[in-house]
């Protein structure tokens, strides 16, 4: 066994400013990015920490997701979680690995966290990005932390495609067709009535709490379930819609059904009959802000306090594809700003860890920054359809950035009118 060196409090609380130093917090994702899973006093990460889950050493490319992450051999590396065990294994990786100066630090339940003059950080709104756990605790009947009670709904989204659901779902979960929320004809969300009238037919309320998952499933091998590709980013997307109609407490379950699995928890077949309500009870949209479409978007590109972001494939954007078989224009709206989303029209890997989890906040915020995107200003993601540009909005809107919209429209709403101006090719720099 490696002999690792044990830093106390003050050791570490030393090390905060220097640049050199790592810190690693090797907790499950959830617990860094709020919720108490260790029965700490205070949620959240000690403040500068990459999130590094001890589960992730058991996957093949742990060491590649260690060097996305900028943690170099040079660097001094601490590492803390719940488990001492957790720990030592993950830093005995890193020496196995050629880190020749890496420590642990087994103090932050009970000091770190326990000490509000020690510096801490979460993700702002953690709370509607939910883990297994917390789900179960609904499941059981039981009112999990930060819930007040109430009526719940637990919503397994698919595209066209029950079977993803009936082969395996949450217990208690109904399934929704994302197509109940948006229109096939042009992938927008659906109008007022009939959004009431979809939210109303799954027993949905402003004031029911909605949890959301789909299965992640692979594009490239689509046999099992066809049309099964969408999968957890349905969810979101039906998040999102929600979200703009007015459903007060929409929660997401972080790693969709993937992450039920993970954790070892009971799985059903049977169909769960949907319980419809009478009237969903608030306006529809209660947030119009939350959508954008063609005329603003054409406002928002000449506004000095505002930027379209697309979250597209670099192929997409250049123009050397459209992305789907339902588009034929390709190119890019003049004027936006380029966030990628990953591979192609059907990944989003640049927001998303290994486990299918939302990627650490502090990296997507400062990819997004040095593309010159920030929360100072309002800013509308969009992709081709509406889903990529969901999950990007729900990374945003999760921050606590406070004008975050969807082009809602997309490549596909601009491109249908001939008369919208477009590029393509590598833009120019200057």
């Amino acid at each position: 066994m490696t002999n690792i060196n044990e830093l106390t409090t003050s050791d570490l609380a030393d090390l905060l400013e220097n640049k050199s130093v790592k810190i690693i917090d090797v907790r499950p994702a959830d617990a860094y990015n709020g919720w108490k899973l260790g029965n700490e006093s205070r949620g959240g990460h000690i403040k500068g920490a990459k999130s590094l889950p001890a589960k992730w050493a058991g996957y093949m490319d742990w060491i590649e997701v260690v060097r996305h992450k900028l943690i170099e051999p040079e660097n001094r590396l601490v590492l803390y979680g719940y488990d001492t065990q957790d720990s030592q294994r993950v830093a005995e990786l890193f020496a196995k690995a050629g880190y020749p100066d890496v420590s642990v630090y087994n103090q932050f339940i009970e000091e770190w966290a326990g000490n509000e003059q020690l510096p801490m950080e979460h993700l702002e709104r953690y709370r509607q990005l939910v883990h297994p756990g917390w789900v179960k605790t609904l499941v059981d009947g039981k009112i999990p932390e930060d819930h007040v009670g109430g009526p719940v709904v637990i919503c397994h989204a698919h595209y066209r495609n029950r079977d993803a659901y009936l082969t395996g779902h949450i217990p208690g979960a109904i399934d929704m067709d994302t197509l109940a929320l948006e229109a096939p004809e042009t992938w927008d969300r659906r109008t007022p009535d009939e959004l009431k009238a979809a939210l109303e037919l799954h027993g949905i309320t402003s004031d029911t709490t909605v949890v959301l998952y789909g299965k992640y499933m692979d594009p490239d091998n689509d046999n099992e379930f066809p049309g099964s590709a969408a999968g957890h980013i349905g969810a979101i997307r039906c998040a999102f819609i929600m979200i703009y109609a007015g459903v007060k407490d929409v929660r997401i379950l972080n790693g969709g059904f993937q992450s039920w699995k993970d954790s070892g928890y009971e799985i059903h077949t049977e169909e769960v009959p949907k319980v419809a309500v009478n009237d969903f009870g608030s306006h529809i949209p209660s947030y119009p802000e939350l959508a954008v479409d063609v005329p603003e978007a054409k406002t928002m590109i000449q506004s000095e306090d505002a930027d379209l972001v697309c979250v597209r494939s670099y192929p997409e954007y250049i123009g050397e594809v459209s992305g789907y078989n339902y588009i034929e224009p390709k190119g890019r709206i003049p004027g936006a700003v380029f966030a990628s989303c990953g591979s192609d029209a059907y990944h989003m890997e640049n927001y998303r860890n290994v486990d299918h989890t939302m990627r650490e906040f502090h990296e997507t915020a400062k990819i997004w920054r040095d593309s010159g995107i920030g929360p100072e200003k309002h800013l509308a993601f969009y992709c081709g359809t509406g889903w990529r540009g969901s999950e990007a909005w729900l990374n945003a809107w999760l921050m606590g950035w406070p004008r975050v919209s969807l082009f809602d429209g997309g490549w596909y709403g601009w491109s249908r009118d001939p008369d919208n101006p477009f590029d393509t090719g590598i833009p120019q720099t200057y």
